[in-house]
């Protein structure tokens, strides 16, 4: 998978670009489609996962099968820590 750093609309200083491709190359991470359409018919996911330094991070991406694209990336909330700890249990 190849990731598409032009045009960022988020500091890479604060959430590094070799953090985030770890969080999707983590094997428990969790990746969601929004339950609503957007009007301009360009899908975007939701992305749940961890570094390799336990840096929890939620991501907003496209894809087109081969290139990601991050729109967004944060630190989890809470909540999102809890939903993909409880997500993760549920493997074992």
């Amino acid at each position: 998978m190849e990731f598409d750093w032009i045009d960022c609309h988020f500091d890479l200083k604060k959430i590094t670009p070799r953090e985030i491709e770890e969080a999707f190359e983590d094997p428990f991470s969790i990746r969601l489609l929004p339950e609503s359409e957007r009007a301009d018919s360009e899908t975007r996911y939701f992305a749940l996962g961890r570094t390799v330094n336990s840096r929890n991070l939620f991501s907003v991406f496209w894809t087109d099968g081969k290139n990601y694209r991050v729109i967004l990336c944060r630190e989890m909330s809470e909540q999102e820590v809890t939903f993909y700890d409880r997500k993760n249990a549920e493997w074992l």
